[in-house]
């Protein structure tokens, strides 16, 4: 005889906006003991972007400093400090309060990439995830040209994003009501 019963596990809700189009917005639902290559690989298929480039997560501060970068592979020269590496680590391991931050950066060359926070911990998900629950606005292009990547490089001054984003993450402009018209991808 089978059980009929759903499994409880901890989700992760995590709101998503571009520097490069205010329009663009993104919640997604995923679970805690994922890891950053499964996360990784999410976005990139639910951008329709290629994931045979490199790309990368920086574990940021409230001002959005970076401060831990995780890789898609190992990239240290000093043992003494390893790099974190996305297979080897669960959201859970780095991440485990609500509003931490992370910059998910899709195209190295030019440093561009988005703002992810941690909105909200679900202790009793139930639901298929990972998957896309709120998306507005179309993802930037993957990549850009040479001239557009040096010139956007040359405006970078640090590795500060304190570009007033506390406002756009605002809970209550993620909320059910809003999602109307929005295309919503269940299959992600």
């Amino acid at each position: 005889m089978v059980d009929n019963y759903k499994t409880q596990y901890m989700v992760y809700r995590f709101l998503m906006l571009s520097d490069e189009d205010e329009n663009f917005r993104r919640e997604l639902r995923i679970n805690a003991d994922a890891t950053f290559l499964e996360l990784n690989d999410f976005l990139l298929a639910s951008l329709g972007y290629d994931n045979h480039e490199l790309s990368t997560f920086h574990l940021c501060d409230e001002d959005w400093h970076k401060e831990r970068e995780i890789t898609l592979m190992d990239m240290s020269f000093d043992e003494s400090n390893p790099s974190l590496v996305m297979s080897e680590y669960k959201l859970s391991d780095l991440m485990e309060e609500k509003g931490e931050h992370l910059f998910f950066v899709f195209d190295m060359l030019a440093e561009r990439g988005f703002f992810m926070e941690l909105a909200e911990l679900d202790a009793e998900g139930q639901e298929l995830v990972p998957r896309i629950t709120f998306a507005q606005g179309e993802a930037p292009v993957q990549m850009i040209d040479l001239e557009t990547a040096s010139n956007r490089l040359s405006t970078i001054e640090d590795d500060s994003f304190d570009q007033g984003f506390e406002d756009d993450f605002a809970l209550e402009g993620f909320d059910d009501s809003d999602l109307g018209d929005y295309n919503i991808y269940d299959e992600y």
